[in-house]
């Protein structure tokens, strides 16, 4: 796979995760809980939406 490929794999892997984040939130009766895992999946989907970026100008992130 070439490295933009798997970026996007990564992008959607990160993707993939915050929306289980999201749901595990949604299903959870614990406030404290339920935010931190709402937070967790907002900083992964931010930081997927940056890989994306990336992706899309063909640009190497390291």
């Amino acid at each position: 796979m070439s490295d933009a490929g798997e970026a996007r794999g990564r992008s959607g892997q990160l993707r993939a995760k915050a929306q289980e984040l999201n749901e595990a939130a949604e299903r959870s009766t614990d406030a404290d809980e339920k935010r931190r895992l709402r937070d967790k999946a907002r900083r992964l989907q931010a930081q997927s939406e940056q890989e994306g970026k990336l992706d899309d100008r063909g640009m190497d992130p390291l």
